[in-house]
């Protein structure tokens, strides 16, 4: 008999599992808008997606609708999230104009930050936050350090973009 892994060959040892009001229509928009492969669907008798998961690079996201009865709430129905999902890309412009032409609404452009990467954030259709960089410059961390403080104030204020 075969030894069964505790984590299979394919998988990461950390891997987001989001909740939606509309999979069906958050796995399209992940196909649309992150060239995302959707690697399997399981529906519930009434119709809802129990569980499904796609793959965004060599990353794998599961995902399901709200099961509010279960205990398992949308960002909708929590009414927002402090969770983004983060993804590293080759050209972040590039990537959040797809996001936007498939739906995402941009919350901040891509910008140059202080810690050396062009980074954006956006909010899918479903409610998910994303962030994206595309990593521009290696900086050791007291050069990191030093570019935030010129980034923030003396009370710990972000400094609105020049």
């Amino acid at each position: 008999m075969a030894t069964v892994k505790p984590i299979p060959e394919d998988m990461h040892t950390v891997t987001p599992h989001l909740i939606c009001e509309g999979a069906a229509e958050a796995i399209a928009f992940y196909v649309k808008a992150f060239n995302a492969v959707e690697l399997a669907r399981l529906p519930s008798p009434d119709g809802r997606i129990m569980h499904a998961m796609v793959q965004i690079g060599d990353s794998k996201i599961m995902l399901a609708d709200a099961f509010s009865e279960c205990g398992a709430m949308s960002p909708k129905g929590l009414k927002d999230s402090p969770v983004y999902l983060h993804i590293y890309v080759e050209d972040v412009d590039a990537a959040m104009a797809q996001a936007e032409a498939a739906g995402a609404k941009i919350t901040m452009p891509a910008t140059d930050m202080f810690w050396g990467d062009r980074y954006g954030q956006l909010t899918d259709p479903v409610g998910h936050r994303w962030s994206m960089a595309t990593h521009k410059q290696d900086l050791s961390p007291e050069q990191i350090q030093e570019a935030m403080r010129a980034a923030f104030s003396a009370d710990g204020q972000c400094k609105p973009a020049s």
